[in-house]
Formats: C-alpha cells, structure tokens, sequence
C-alpha cells in the first residue's frame, strides 16, 4: 500500500502543475510543508517522464527532517530508491570517531549513487550537515570484501588481516558493528551496514556455512547465507600513504605525536578521522559524487542556510576546546585549523551545472495582497494550498477531523486519509462509518479525475483510506483535495521507525557468561549440570563431515570441573562449546557452594529443596495475602481486534522480556484472582508499555484504570504517552494532579464515579477519601519503591479484588522478598531495547571552552544539556556562569531546596524544552523521562 499518484492529483491545481512545467536548472519554489514531498516527487516523475534519469539529492535542515522526507517520499514513489546520508555524530575537532553504524549507512548511500544505472529513480536525503561534510575517497570509491559459501577463499588468517586493514576491531566476543573474533575456523564478524551478526566457519581456506548469529546469546539463527560482503568500518583507513603522512606531520605537530605515532605504526586510534583532512588529498563535496544527470533540491533553504551558519561558528569554538584543553599548555598553538567543512556556496559550485531547486515553506496566503496591493514575487514558483487548519491536536482530533472532512466533502472536495498498518486504516474506516461518513480503503490510489470523470479518478464524496507515509497533512483549495496524516487524524505522533516501515528485530534477553571475564576457579551454573568450577579456556581438534569430507577443524571450549562421580577418582570434567554459552550463568550464592555431580540427581533434587525452602520461609507472609488471594477477582476477557490493533501499532520491537512480561500479565488478568505483579526494570526497558496494553485490556472489559506515580511531571509524561498510545481508539484518559484547575479536577472526579473516565493517571491526590470510581478493575503504580507506608494503607482499600501491576526500577528489599518469595508475582525486563544508543563518557579537567562547546554541541542538535553541579549553596552561581557562557542558552535551576511546586514547574518546563540547560543537583536521578 503506498500513496503512489498524490502529485498527479494535485496536477488539477493550476499553480501545482505550473511549478512541475517551471522547474528549470535553478528554481525556487514556495510551497506549505504538507505539499512539499508531494511536490519533489512530481519533479522526481517530470524528469524521468523527460528523460533524465539521474539522481536528486534532497538536502534537509536536520536529520530527522531529512529521515521524515525519505520516508515520506519512499511512500509517494514506491518504486524509487530512498536513502539517507547521514552525518557523522562528531564534530570535525571533536576527538571521537564516527559509530560503525553510521559508516555503514554512509557507505550503503555512496554505493547507490555510484552503481546508479538509471533503472529506478534514486533519492539521496541527506541533513545539511551531512551535506557540508566532503567524503573521503576512502569512502567514495569503498569495496566490499566478499565470502561466498563453497568458494575457495584467501584462508582465516589473511581474511582476519584483510579485515584489520578495513579498520575492524579484533576481539574475544563480538558484541557491535566493525567487530570482529576468530576462534578456531570460525570468524564472528558484523558488518558496519548489517542488521545482523555474521558467523562464518571455513574448512582450511574453504567457507564452508555462511549464518547469521544473535550478540545477545551468541546463537546462529536462520537460514544459512549463500554470500556475505564486509565493507570497511571507518571512513579513514590506515593505508601505507595515509600512515606516511601520519609521519611527515610528526615534526610540525609535536602536540599530536602520540596520535600520529600510533597511526605511522598502522595503529587505528580513536577520532584519528578529525585529522582527514591533512591526511587524505582529495576529499569531495556529496553534489560531486552526483552521477550525471543528477540533481540538488533543498528543502527550507532559509532554516539550511541558518544551520550552515551555526555548524561553522560551533566548529570554531569547538577548535581549541576540542584540540588542546591541555596536553602542550595553555600558550601552545592549535596544530589543526582545518576542518574541511564546506560552506553551501562551496556545495553549489561541486554540482557542476545540475539543477539547483530550493523550496521554501514561506508561502503568502493567496487570499492576501489583492486588498494589499502585494503582488507575489515572479522569480518564484508558488504553489498555494497549506496545512489543515481546523485539526486539533491530541484527543479531540478524530472529531474535529472528521468535522472538517465532512464539510469538504459537502463542498465536492476529494479526501484521503493516510496512516501506518493496515489495522489503523480499518480503525479509520469504523470511525468514519459511526460517522456517517463514506469510506473506501484502497490499495493504491486510483489516477487524477479528468474533466469527463471517466478515468477511474478519486470519487468526490468518499473518503479514501490507504495505508502509507505522508510528510504532513495538507488542502489544496485549487485541486478540491485534501490529504490527513495519522497524527492529524488520531493525534498520534508516529516515530522514525514506524515512519519508515522498520521494526527492529527481536532479540533473546538472556545473559550471556563472558569467557573472557572469567576466572579459574569461579563458580558458573550450566542448565543441566548445576554448579561447576571454572578451570580455562581451550581449544580442541574434532572431527567434521561424513565419508569423503570427513576431516577436522579447530574449535574452542571452557572447561568446567564438577564433583568425582566416584570416591577416590579425579573430579570429572565438562568441556563446553563457545557456541553454547547460553547455558550457562554466573553463580551469584555468596558462599563457596559444593560443586555438583554431573550425570546425577544432585542438581535436579537441589533446586527442589530450594524451592521447598523457599515456600516454608514464605508460609508467614503468604498468610498476610491469603485474604486478597481468597477474594474473588473480575476474570478480563481473552484480547479483542482492538486490543490486537493497538498492539501492532507500537512503533518498535518488543524485546522478549516486554513480550514475556506482556504474556504473564494478561494471563494474570484472565485469572479469576485478583493480579498482583511487580515488573522491574531499568529505565527505558518498556515498562511503560506494559502498563498501557494491561491498561487498555481492562478498558476494553468496561472497567477503570487508575494509575499512581510519584511526581505531578510523570502525571504529565505517562498522559502524553497513554493518549498518543490510545489515539483513534475511543478511551477517555484524564490527569489528576496539582497542575490541573480547581474544575478540571471536579470534571475529572465526576467522571471517574459516572464511569465516563475511563484512565485516570495522577498523583497520590488519586488516594484521596473523595476519589470515587464507578468500576476500578486495574490499578498500577509507577515507581512503587517512592510511595510510603500512609500512601500504601490508603491503598489497601482499592486492593480486595482489583488487579495491581506495580512498576519499579529499584524495588525495595521487602518488595522484592515478597516477589522472589512467590507471595507477588515479579516479572523482570532486563534486555534494552535493540541499537539503543550507548553512553560515552569523558572525563578530564574542567574546561570553560569545552563546556561551551559541548552545550552548543547539543543545541545545534536541537538536544537538551543536563549540567549537574551538587552543591545549593553554589548552584546560583554556576547557572549565571554557564548563562554568561553560552548567552543564546535558556538556562534553569533546580534542586531539592526549591518549593515542590517550584521544582515541578522547572522540571515541566524544561521537559516541554521551555530551557535548553538545566543546572541542577543530583535530585533529576529519580523520577525523570527527558529524552
């Protein structure tokens, strides 16, 4: 399903097609936001429809603008190629290398444009910082390193040196990108640009399986690879010339020689790629690498130009801070000035005569200047028409929408309706239809109407439904056609991910022992043997194939030591492939424990007696809930179509743990007896979600759900997250909390005892004697570990025979006892969610020029600064500092002295991004969810 044909709807309006005819070798057009992807891919269809079959390059004021585009535009041109380019996450003077991840996505552009034949049309987004970044030949001209299965090969060894040249990471274990292990005849390796693990066993210099393999157990998986290609993991590789100059530059930089030592010896060091430009000649501009034919568009031209600008003043101010905070001293001169950015001039003049469009979202409504005498500007191509403008944000958007669409649709207008998955297409079809409203879904858009109505255009009327990704909503008074986007019809925001169609894969939680962290003699768990004695790592000769490929290959074991199955004999051992690591766990007991038996009952009859224990430790609180468990609970019914609906709308992957979590919880629920769980987790595991599944559940049986957190900030985050989750489903959720007025909260206690609320999330005002509720079937605690012992009696009065599904990243002990004693029930997240980005830690002295540049750094990001200084009595005078430091910066305070009211308010404000720094103590360790 895609939005193939929006741009030849819009042909039936005359200024549309007037800027598809008028798109010369350099044109400007103004045109609103939704109409934007609409309009670059009618010049996408123009061209080829012409003849040109070159790339365009589409350069975008930010990358997630630019990642909006791309999906936008892989929807309106289903059979184009789109892709984005993406900037390094380093500045050029920043010490730090580009992530394998972004190399790999880098290099996968690059061999677009240069393998492009013209076949389809190709579509390169890519941020202005992306842009203004020249590419190294490294990368430009980058050849994969193939293995095919069944092929003679180089053998292991050279590959494993072939891959040290491409600037992959030798290691024991391969965990992330550009890493790789050789053990035995097998090679781990992942790929810069792969999704997954690769593991490749040869036989002598044969590749004999290729398969793909989970880091997170270290498992193949799948079906075995017929070829795999390794592409280099840096933009910088070490090459006999580039380690010559390394040496040459000795002399004349004497504060980088232990840099450039180490890159004269082949050495790769972190954030050598900050010297590219003195180290590599001939270094290109995106626009030059362009195929013939191809073509430069520019989105927001004034907001590109802005960050251009922004780009160069925080590299210069990033120079020395990032350079020389100390190593030569103070007085010593910055060795490095070049950069090798290029300013958009220097980007225009690398096209070398392609077209050059810009299209601005500056728009003039048409309706003005006839009274003004404001005549438009000629050099520029206007196309009118502009956003929705009666949609209303948040939950009253399905019925303003639907308002709107009605009165379109009275005055002959054309309407679609766009949103992401087929199940949030036919939710839109139910409401249109409870609506009175005509309704068609459709796989793909039928042609533009002609004048005679004959060509099977879009029916005038009917609301058309398809499932795809548009930039943003639009009308176009002059075509008669509008066009709403998911979040303009739900109020939903949709991620990035969901954008693009992508859902990361899943992955097993499990732990996984580190041989490597091992010790001898420390004290593993093996599933089936129990507790042995780790002894060393080794590496055997065993036999492989049958008959005529019968030989032998080198693989790699732990040995573990367990109790001599007879008296007097050596003590037995068990030699365990590398490849089965998950059975395996570290012993966490305390004491030396006595080692098992292997092959008996020993370990089989001992986790027996230690559940026994366990239950007999457990008979006096087991009696303190006997009441609640001899209650009888409300038993929700098994998932409805909703249900299924609002669970494949999550934007992202589950990770096993959140769908084993999810399962126990609606079993739990199903049960007659009332639920009461405890899940712990880190911070962004997905508790959250849990909650809000467990939430809709109990909705969808007609019952309430109340929701308690600590702090009036996370009322306002998990309402946000509940109505975003909730959106086109009809759910009334409202907040209960000091922010509210004196009748909002009347309105919302009224609702909870007339049954008309249906979520209530709030604060321990929700403890309050007048809080009534028609049906209460579900309450759940957030952050249970911050309630205390007054706010627990209160709830014992909501706990007889409503489900409780608490909610803690730090549990305290006596929760936990009651948890792991099995009188609660616990459910555990402890895998984070795929590709979640990694903390990078610097430490060094302090340095005013590296703190200015390091918070520019972020607001150039459009990212927020925590700036955490622990002491009161100072904190003033830091803030003022920092303020005096970076004067653009919208600075706050906040610490544990300030009123709670106050502190609320600041924090609020700084998570509705009202400041870009925020000074504070260590008090934003708990309760806080600020992206």
């Amino acid at each position: 399903m895609t939005l193939r044909g929006v741009d030849r709807l819009l042909e039936a309006s005359p200024s549309f097609a007037a800027a598809l005819d008028a798109s010369g070798s350099d044109t400007e057009f103004a045109v609103s936001e939704g109409l934007r992807a609409p309009l670059i891919a009618g010049l996408v269809r123009r061209r080829r429809e012409a003849g040109d079959r070159g790339a365009l390059l589409v350069v975008a004021a930010t990358s997630r603008e630019a990642d909006s585009l791309r999906a936008a535009l892989s929807s309106l041109i289903p059979d184009a190629v789109a892709a984005e380019f993406p900037a390094w996450e380093t500045l050029p003077h920043e010490r730090l290398s580009p992530s394998a991840e972004t190399v790999g996505r880098r290099a996968a552009a690059l061999r677009l444009l240069r393998e492009h034949d013209g076949s389809r049309p190709l579509i390169i987004v890519a941020s202005v910082r992306a842009a203004l970044q020249p590419v190294s030949p490294h990368a430009a001209n980058a050849q994969p390193l193939l293995l095919r299965a069944g092929e003679d090969s180089v053998g292991l060894e050279a590959v494993a040196r072939t891959l040290v040249e491409r600037a992959y990471t030798r290691v024991d274990m391969v965990t992330r990108r550009g890493e790789f292990a050789v053990r035995g005849g097998i090679l781990d390796v992942f790929p810069p640009e792969a999704s997954q693990a690769v593991r490749v066993d040869f036989f002598g210099d044969e590749v004999d399986q290729i398969r793909h393999f989970a880091v997170s157990d270290q498992r193949s998986a799948g079906d075995p690879l017929s070829e795999v290609e390794l592409w280099p993991a840096r933009e910088l590789l070490l090459t006999p010339e580039v380690r010559e100059r390394a040496a040459e530059l000795l002399p004349q930089f004497p504060a980088l020689s232990a840099l450039l030592e180490k890159m004269s010896q082949g050495i790769p060091v972190e954030g050598m790629e900050s010297l590219l430009p003195q180290l590599v000649p001939g270094l290109q501009p995106l626009t030059a690498l362009l195929p013939e034919g191809g073509a430069v568009l520019v989105a927001s031209p004034e907001r590109v130009a802005g960050r251009a600008v922004s780009l160069a003043e925080t590299n210069r101010e990033f120079l020395e801070a990032a350079w020389y905070a100390a190593p030569a001293g103070a007085d010593a001169p910055v060795p490095v000035d070049d950069s090798g950015m290029l300013s958009l001039s220097d980007l225009r003049s690398a096209s070398d005569g392609r077209p050059w469009w810009t299209v601005s979202s500056f728009v003039r409504d048409e309706t003005a200047g006839s009274d003004e005498g404001v005549s438009e500007d000629p050099e520029v191509i206007t196309v009118h028409g502009g956003p929705l403008r009666h949609a209303a944000p948040g939950s009253e958007a399905t019925g303003s929408m639907i308002r709107l669409l009605s009165d379109r649709l009275a005055e002959g207008w054309r309407a679609i309706v766009t949103a992401q998955g087929v199940g949030l297409v036919e939710r839109a079809r139910d409401v249109l239809a409870e609506a009175g409203a005509a309704a068609r879904i459709v796989d793909e858009l039928p042609g533009p109407s002609s004048s005679s109505g004959s060509d099977g255009g879009l029916e005038a009327g009917v609301v058309y439904l398809v499932a795809g990704t548009a930039w943003s909503g639009f009308e176009s008074p002059e075509a008669k056609l509008l066009l709403a986007t998911e979040a303009e019809f739900f109020g939903r925001a949709v991620s990035s991910q969901a954008a693009s169609g992508q859902k990361l894969a899943k992955r097993r939680g499990k732990n996984v022992v580190d041989p490597l962290k091992l010790v001898a003699g420390d004290y593993v768990v093996h599933e089936t043997h129990g507790i042995g004695r780790f002894v060393e790592l080794t590496q055997r000769m065993v036999p492989t194939g049958i008959g005529r490929d019968a030989g032998k290959a080198l693989r790699e074991y732990l040995v573990l030591e367990y109790a001599s199955s007879k008296r007097g004999m050596p003590k037995d051992k068990l030699y365990v492939p590398t490849d089965q690591l998950d059975q395996l766990s570290r012993y966490v007991g305390g004491e030396a424990p006595a080692l098992s038996k292997m092959g008996g009952s020993d370990w089989s009859n001992a986790k027996t007696k230690a559940r026994k224990a366990v239950r007999d430790i457990a008979v006096e609180l087991v009696k303190l809930y006997s009441a609640r468990v001899a209650s009888k609970g409300h038993a929700f019914s098994p998932d409805t179509p909703w249900q299924h609906e609002l669970e494949e709308a999550f934007p992202y992957a589950e990770t096993l743990d959140q769908l084993t979590t999810i399962d126990e919880v609606k079993r739990d629920m199903e049960r007659p007896i009332p639920m009461d769980r405890l899940i712990a987790g880190d911070v962004g595991f997905g508790k959250t979600e849990v909650a809000v599944r467990a939430a809709f559940k109990a909705v969808q049986d007609g019952k309430q759900v109340a929701m308690l957190v600590p702090t009036t900030l996370l009322v306002t985050q998990h309402l946000e997250t509940f109505q975003d989750r909730f959106a086109g489903f009809p759910v009334r959720v409202r907040p209960l909390s000091r922010f509210q007025s004196d009748r909002e909260v009347k309105d919302t206690l009224e609702g909870l005892a007339a049954g008309t609320v249906d979520v209530v999330i709030g604060t321990h005002r929700l403890l309050s004697e007048n809080v009534r509720y028609k049906d209460l079937g579900l309450l759940v605690i957030d952050e249970e570990q911050r309630f205390g012992v007054e706010h627990k009696d209160a709830l014992k009065k909501l706990r007889a025979d409503v489900d409780i599904l608490a909610m803690s990243a730090t549990p305290i002990p006596r929760t936990l006892e009651m948890a792991v004693t099995g009188i609660r029930e616990m459910s555990t997240l402890a895998t984070a969610p795929e590709d979640r980005h990694p903390i990078l830690t610097f430490v060094g002295p302090r340095s005013d020029k590296q703190i200015g540049a390091a918070i520019r750094r972020e607001m150039l990001r459009e990212g927020q600064v925590f700036f955490v200084h622990n002491r009161v009595q100072s904190i003033g005078r830091v803030a003022a500092h920092i303020a005096d430091l970076v004067p653009e910066a919208r600075v706050a305070v906040a610490h544990g002295k300030l009123g709670e009211h106050r502190l609320e308010q600041v924090v609020q404000d700084f998570w509705e991004r009202k400041f870009d720094v925020l000074v504070s103590t260590t008090i934003i360790e708990t309760g806080l969810d600020i992206a």
